[in-house]
């Protein structure tokens, strides 16, 4: 009977560390492979399942980081019910919902894990991987030619690949504050090379126009956290003077940015697709369905699920970055703040 616990048990720490693991490939894979990233999301989940302690699980779902996404994915369940379309469409709206229930199990995981950091890290360098790949590929005119997507990326599309750097980058700010309160400057120096070259790559290559207002949402959320009334000022007068920069030496940026007006115009002269009329007209209906059944909606899987920016949590690879974002960083969070409670830890203090 011993001998059976012990087996159990070590079957069990061995899928928590292959699940450990296979959180890494996923992180890594996201910037590269949607194929690669969904198989090994099965993977993930097959070790990962098996090891769960279901009391936590059942701890976990009854806090708001857990409780939350599973109460998201209960709404639009129950949404199916009224809703006037076949049960296809229902089904169909209904489905992106459940990565979400992911979350929960990831902080549990991680909460009890110490390979939170190298699934971050993971993905960091994968991002890293492939804003040098895209570097050194523009420098080489037969290269481009023949790997550069129409939108100038290597993978997937401009949107996806600049939101991820945009992810990136707040990640970097973070690193850059624990690098600079430790008096490293080295690494302090490193972190900000590989933000900005990054942010060059928004600026100059691939600009997808959400990772700007994106861009700036991180940087004030980061600002409020980090940052004392100086460390703001200080902060916004770089960011405003890097802008600056970009905006004057980029005409790739500036003509992506007037074209949102030149679009919309032309949308409205003339009824031409494009992704900005797209957007305005996305907002009208938004608008006119609200209206129409302000309470209750009109059920999951009726309309078209968008915003005036884009459906993040809905699209794969920036739903999938959110989850395990979400999941693993709050695992580590939920984990060092009950490190601190048990320790007494002082709060931070703030730059």
């Amino acid at each position: 009977m011993a001998d059976h616990s012990i087996a159990h048990l070590t079957n069990r720490l061995r899928l928590a560390d292959a699940a450990d693991w296979l959180a890494v490939a996923t992180a890594v894979s996201l910037p590269w492979s949607t194929s690669a990233t969904g198989i090994l999301l099965v993977l993930l989940l097959l070790a990962l399942i098996p090891t769960l302690d279901w009391a936590a699980l059942r701890r976990e779902l009854v806090t708001p980081a857990g409780g939350l996404p599973a109460l998201l994915v209960a709404l639009g369940v129950l949404g199916m019910a009224w809703a006037d379309v076949t049960l296809t469409e229902r089904w169909g709206g209904v489905g992106s919902f459940f990565k979400l229930l992911v979350i929960p199990l990831l902080l549990v995981q991680f909460r009890r894990s110490d390979g939170g950091l190298r699934v971050l890290a993971g993905y960091l360098w994968s991002c890293i991987a492939l804003m040098l790949a895209s570097a050194i590929v523009i420098a080489i005119p037969p290269l481009s030619a023949s790997l550069m997507h129409y939108d100038n990326v290597l993978v997937k599309n401009a949107a996806t690949q600049s939101g991820e750097f945009a992810t990136c980058i707040a990640g970097l700010l973070f690193l850059g504050t624990n690098a600079f309160e430790q008096r490293r400057l080295w690494w302090l120096a490193g972190m900000l090379a590989l933000a900005l070259g990054m942010l060059a790559n928004i600026f100059f290559v691939a600009t997808g126009r959400t990772a700007l207002v994106v861009i700036l949402v991180l940087l004030v959320l980061f600002a409020a956290k980090q940052l004392s009334v100086r460390g703001m000022a200080i902060m916004f007068a770089v960011a405003a003077a890097v802008a600056l920069a970009g905006w004057m030496s980029s005409s790739y940026l500036r003509e992506r940015t007037r074209d949102v007006f030149v679009e919309i115009q032309r949308y409205q002269a003339t009824d031409e697709p494009n992704s900005s009329g797209e957007r305005i007209e996305f907002a009208k209906k938004s608008i006119s369905f609200i209206r129409e059944a302000p309470v209750i909606g009109h059920g999951t899987g009726s309309i078209v699920v968008g915003s005036l920016f884009n459906s993040h949590l809905f699209d794969f690879v920036q739903g999938w970055t959110y989850v395990l974002g979400v999941g693993v960083a709050g695992g580590m969070a939920l984990k060092k703040r009950a490190a601190e409670r048990s320790a007494g830890a002082a709060p931070r203090l703030r730059l």
